[in-house]
């Protein structure tokens, strides 16, 4: 009897070390204090914090372990936003009432918690015509590189495409820079081999519908959803070509993967020597774009040098599939420019196509002329300075991917309502 008494002496003691250790490891945690300062409910509203604000160095080997007082998990990743190769963010998608402050704790863990992949970047490259194509995070393209002229399409798809659990995109890395879209039906990533054959190479076999959807924009001489350029008094400048073409203007295009992450992914690209045909002009470009999960929309930023001061930005919504008048409306600190018809090939299904701007840089907007280097789209005039970021999100809502979408009211709710979300002030407060 007095043994089994000192065995439980024992055991209590030990659990109570454990459960002082515990408290004293959640007291030792990092403390984030996140509030909702708009008077709208925020679903899954994405967040930065520097981990410079955290206090703390982070080695290349720990985790982020992100939760709320009552231990429920929230969506985390560590991201190189400056791309030096080393994490400098904490991003996190929280829910949040209106008005309402939630207390967070962060821990850092050894291994990665298990989250669904709910964003991707798929990029592929076929150095020549006898290679078959290999995933890359990184590649240049040079000036007479154009597939007309190699006489085969270097790049999977094209080029990069991109895409969260509702929409996917595409950008024509091979000289035209005009962006397109990928419906989706399926919350799921789109399988790794889109737009490569049996044989290994580039095909394009995205053009027919799949279980997980299809490219649905005809995007032509455009410049596609969000692409852009520069007009210079009443004339465009294209940033790369079109397809006829047989020598890029750009001496250099270098574009990276920087995350491909479960929450959040961001691609770079970088334009040396853009000297657009006739003007004497030679301008350097730089290009963000980034997507995380719960919109039909992704982020882009653009910064340039060079200008000369009589520059604007355009900004693109190609429009070769309807005969609607552009609609725009105001929403808070934006400028929402969209349209809403049978849009997509051959007017087969109903597709709300859309730009989200600072209002502080919008312009104005114009219709591009029916021939030249950029037709077929509205453009939305944008000011722009040397090495000052713009930044807008492009929006593409199938009625596929959601019912709902076969109605504009619908579609415009939706928009308004992303607007509101993006615009939502969240205050974020350290506590170490």
């Amino acid at each position: 009897m007095k043994f089994m008494n000192q065995v439980k002496q024992v055991l209590f003691f030990w659990m109570g070390v454990s459960l002082f250790s515990c408290q004293q490891d959640r007291e030792n945690l990092s403390k984030l204090s996140v509030e909702n300062l708009s008077n709208i409910d925020l679903k899954e509203k994405s967040v930065r914090v520097s981990l410079e604000e955290l206090g703390e160095p982070v080695s290349s080997k720990q985790y982020p372990k992100l939760s709320d007082e009552q231990g429920n998990f929230i969506p985390s990743q560590l991201v190189d936003e400056d791309g030096d190769g080393k994490s400098d963010e904490l991003f996190f998608l929280i829910d949040l009432e209106a008005g309402v402050k939630k207390l967070l704790h962060l821990d850092w863990i050894e291994e990665p918690i298990e989250m669904t992949q709910r964003t991707y970047v798929r990029f592929g490259v076929r150095p020549s015509v006898n290679d078959t194509v290999r995933p890359a995070k990184t590649d240049t393209f040079y000036p007479d590189m154009l597939p007309g002229v190699m006489g085969y399409q270097p790049y999977q798809t094209d080029g990069p495409s991109w895409e969260n659990d509702k929409v996917g995109f595409r950008h024509y890395l091979d000289g035209r820079n005009s962006k397109d879209v990928f419906g989706k039906k399926t919350e799921e990533m789109s399988p790794e081999d889109v737009g490569i054959n049996e044989e290994g190479v580039t095909e394009d076999n995205y053009h027919v519908m799949e279980d997980w959807g299809r490219d649905i924009l005809s995007v032509g001489n455009s410049v596609g959803l969000g692409g852009y350029a520069l007009k210079v008094g009443d004339e465009l400048l294209r940033l790369g070509v079109i397809q006829q073409d047989s020598l890029n203007n750009v001496s250099e295009t270098t574009f990276t993967v920087r995350e491909s992450g479960p929450i959040l992914s961001l691609m770079e690209y970088d334009y040396k020597n853009w000297k657009p045909e006739g003007t004497g002009r030679t301008y350097q470009v730089n290009e963000n774009t980034e997507i995380w999960p719960g919109m039909y929309a992704y982020k882009n930023t653009i910064s340039m040098t060079g200008l000369e001061g009589d520059e604007e930005a355009i900004v693109g919504l190609v429009n070769n599939q309807t005969d609607k008048k552009l609609e725009i409306i105001e929403v808070g600190d934006f400028v929402l420019l969209f349209t809403h018809d049978k849009q997509t090939y051959d007017k087969e299904w109903y597709l709300g196509l859309g730009l989200i701007l600072s209002k502080e840089d919008y312009l104005g907007w114009m219709e591009a002329p029916s021939s030249g280097q950029i037709t077929d789209t509205y453009l939305a005039r944008v000011k722009i300075e040397n090495d000052k970021p713009i930044s807008y999100y492009a929006v593409a809502s199938w009625e596929l991917s959601e019912p709902g979408f076969t109605q504009e009211d619908y579609f415009m709710d939706y928009i308004i309502g992303l607007a509101e979300q993006i615009s939502a002030k969240v205050e974020v407060e350290v506590q170490n």
